[in-house]
Formats: structure tokens, C-alpha cells, sequence
């Protein structure tokens, strides 16, 4: 096992750095990247780095040559052939070639676009626009790059036995969590930590401990890289992202009505079983339900990424059963701030209703809430969003106005097309 206090003493990225691999990246990306590459290939997307946290100034804690070095080495990345053969090869959600010839062609030949960064009030300014297949997967490495050198910027004057001692602290927390999950009956949990953890031997050490703790509740990782390192499943379906720009291109508000299912039908030809599951939070989840064609109600499950999960579990259940399905044959997903009191409430709530499963974030692989002084290493809402298509901006609502996105005339606009009206604010924590 690695002695990841030690390799942080002696941290030189050169030997070490933050992103190793291009598939150092979450699975959902690859899954989209090829139905993106398949359907829209030469859209023209930009991405923006979104700090909810003006609290946090990054651009006073990171030192921008760092920052640019490891921007650049993933620049310099592409997949070795071993990660090839890996993508090509290997099963995934019981499916042999999930990637086609011709995305895997594309894949082995990419590298990453350049990138633009500036400095503006306390923060980096950082985006990234191109061919939507290329361009978008730059937002788990930027963000994994950025939360990985908030954390050294953090340690970088701890001692050697000071560091020993807060891993020691942090690796005790997280054990005490798996332990407490241990027993829940028909547990079904994964992590879902790449983009804002602590940092990549932390992320692997805390999937190490969920393996040895869990065994069989414990279902995968998002990342790829360490999934096929501990030879484990690789977890992800779909995000905003597609939704965001499909409605960004729609040319009249009937067509960005309808510019969310038109995504589904898109991945409705190119996957079965449990890759279809919905995410309906968008541009609203009641809305989008509501609206939602009947074949939709015959998919796998839903993932509930916004809002009070509680809320959107039972809204889901009660929309099965309006379409005639039955929920105890459904999968829901929580996947939002979840921490091992929510995952147990949950859990106790909608066990034996539905199928539940959690998707753990941030506070798995980055909680060291109160171990430094001035609980510098608490975790922080840190997102890179596609934010505008062919000139066009991208709009979010979400189920929570705290995680809005776009101009406000868009906000509105979307508001009304989509039916949204009241929605209740909640903390974003992550």
C-alpha cells in the first residue's frame, strides 16, 4: 500500500503528477464522448471553470506556472495500449465492445485541445472550446488539477509527522464509514469521487478501503484508470452536459421543449440495461416527468443529482406508477453531497419501494473537514460547465436554483418553457 504521506513530503510532479493517464477520467465521459461523436461531432462547445465558492480564491492559493504545467502534461497525454486494449476489450455493464471501432480510432489518436486561463478578482478564469468530442473531455482532469493543488497549496509547509498524523486521522474517518455501512441490507454503493477529490493516490486508497470494507455492496468506481487497475467495475451513465447543449441548438421553444428527450432517444439506440437511466433535473424533474414520452417509463432507473433527494425519490415513484410501471423493479441513484448519515437515512427510507444505489462524491474521497488549521482542506463546489454551443449559451436550472447556470434572460426564458416556477433553495456544499 502507498505510504501517500510520504509521497506528499516528497511530491515532485514530474515523477508524480495530478492526471497520469487520459482515462484518469470519470466513465460517464467516455460513454458520452462516443454518443456526442456519433450524433454531434462538430459541434463547437466552450467550457468554463464555475467557482461556487467565492469564498475559496483560487488564484491566491495556486501558483498559476503549476497550474499551467498541469494543464500542459495532459496535453501531452494519449492513451497507451494498454488503456486500449482495456476500452476495446473488457466487459462493461455486462456488455463486450461497449466503444465502436470507429470512436476508439478517433480516441487512440486524440490530444487535448489548447486551453485559456486568466486571472480575474481572486480567480482563474479557465475555458475550453472546440469539437464537442475533443473539448469536453477536459472537465474531470481541470478539475481534479485544481482541487489536488488546492490541497497541496494547503499542506505544503506540514511536516513530515504532521502529515502522517492527518492521513492517519483522514484514513480512520473514512474506515469508521465504511463501517457504519456495512451491515444496511441489499447495499449497493460506488464512487463517484474524481472530480473534486483530495487527489488521486487519495482517491485510490479510499476505493482500497470500499473493496476490502464492503466486498460485494461496493459496486465500481467512476474512474476508469483505477478501475482498471483493482480490476473493478467502471460506474457512469449520462450528465447535464447533453441536455445543456441539445437544448442550446434548439432554433424555437417547441424544439427546446423537446430537446431533453431527443438526448434519451439518441441513447436509447446506442445502450440497454442499466445505462438507461434518466436524469431529469435539467431543466426541472416534475417538468420533465410530466412531459416525459411513455417508452421513457421503461427504462432501468433515474438518478437523482439535485434538490432534496427525498423529494425526488418519492416524485419518481409516483411517476412509475402513474405510467403503469412498478417502482420495486426500479433503480434510483442518489448522487448528490451524500455523506454516510444521508446514504443511511436513504437507504432506510426507500429500501424494499425501489432499487436504491448511491453514487458517493466528494466526501468520500475528500473529507478532511477540520484536520488542518482553519479547515483549509474542506471541501468546496467546484464545477466546469459547458457554457455556450455553436455561439449559442447553455442553461442549467437544476432542481436547486443554487446551481443555476447561464444569463439571466436565458434562465428565464427556460423557466417558462420548461414550466418551473417555485423552486426551494438549498446549500451546495459540493
Amino acid at each position: 500500500m502507498v505510504d501517500i504521506a510520504t509521497r506528499v513530503y516528497n511530491h515532485k510532479w514530474k515523477i508524480d503528477p495530478i492526471i497520469r493517464s487520459l482515462i484518469d477520467t470519470d466513465f460517464y465521459k467516455l460513454l458520452m464522448c462516443q454518443s456526442v461523436f456519433r450524433n454531434r461531432p462538430d459541434t463547437n462547445v466552450r467550457f468554463s471553470l464555475i467557482n461556487r465558492t467565492k469564498s475559496i480564491r483560487l488564484a491566491e492559493l495556486i501558483d498559476e506556472g503549476e497550474l499551467r504545467e498541469q494543464l500542459d502534461h495532459v496535453r501531452s497525454l494519449s492513451l497507451t495500449r494498454g488503456e486500449s486494449t482495456w476500452l476495446r476489450g473488457n466487459t462493461f455493464y455486462g456488455k463486450r465492445q461497449m466503444f465502436r471501432p470507429d470512436f476508439m480510432e478517433f480516441l487512440e489518436g486524440l490530444r487535448l485541445p489548447p486551453y485559456q486561463l486568466e486571472k480575474r478578482d481572486g480567480q482563474y478564469e479557465l475555458t475550453f472550446e472546440g469539437r464537442w468530442p475533443e473539448v469536453m473531455l477536459w472537465e474531470i482532469p481541470a478539475l481534479a488539477i485544481l482541487m489536488e493543488l488546492r490541497s497541496r497549496a494547503v499542506l505544503k509547509d506540514l511536516g513530515r509527522f504532521e502529515l502522517q498524523v492527518l492521513y492517519a486521522r483522514a484514513m480512520t474517518r473514512l474506515w469508521e464509514k465504511v463501517q457504519a455501512l456495512h451491515d444496511l441490507p441489499d447495499l449497493r454503493i460506488a464512487d463517484f469521487g474524481t472530480r473534486r477529490r483530495h487527489g488521486f493516490l487519495w482517491q485510490d486508497w479510499c476505493v482500497q478501503a470500499m473493496i476490502e470494507g464492503l466486498a460485494e455492496r461496493f459496486t465500481g468506481t467512476s474512474n476508469c484508470l483505477i478501475a482498471m487497475r483493482r480490476d473493478i467495475e467502471a460506474i457512469g451513465t449520462n450528465a447535464h452536459e447533453l441536455p445543456m447543449v441539445y437544448a442550446a441548438l434548439a432554433d424555437s421553444d417547441a424544439e427546446l421543449r423537446q430537446a431533453p428527450y431527443e438526448v434519451l432517444a439518441d441513447w436509447h439506440e446506442e445502450h440497454d440495461g442499466n445505462l438507461r437511466i434518466i436524469l431529469p433535473d435539467t431543466y426541472g424533474t416534475e417538468g420533465f416527468l410530466a412531459g416525459a414520452p411513455d417508452w421513457l417509463a421503461g427504462w432501468t432507473g433515474i438518478r437523482i443529482d439535485s434538490g432534496d433527494p427525498a423529494t425526488g425519490a418519492e416524485t419518481a415513484i409516483r411517476w412509475w406508477q402513474e405510467r403503469g410501471e412498478d417502482p420495486r423493479s426500479k433503480l434510483v441513484i442518489f448522487s448528490d453531497g451524500l455523506d454516510v448519515g444521508k446514504i443511511i437515512e436513504l437507504h432506510h427510507q426507500f429500501h424494499g419501494r425501489v432499487k436504491v444505489s448511491f453514487g458517493w462524491g466528494t466526501l468520500l474521497t475528500n473529507d478532511f473537514r477540520g484536520l488542518v488549521p482553519g479547515d483549509g482542506l474542506a471541501p468546496f463546489s467546484l464545477v466546469c460547465k459547458a457554457v455556450a454551443a455553436n455561439g449559442r449559451p447553455t442553461v442549467k436550472l437544476s432542481d436547486n436554483p443554487a446551481k443555476a447556470t447561464g444569463p439571466a434572460e436565458a434562465i428565464e426564458r427556460y423557466k417558462r418553457v420548461f414550466g418551473v416556477h417555485h423552486q426551494t433553495v438549498q446549500e451546495v456544499l459540493v
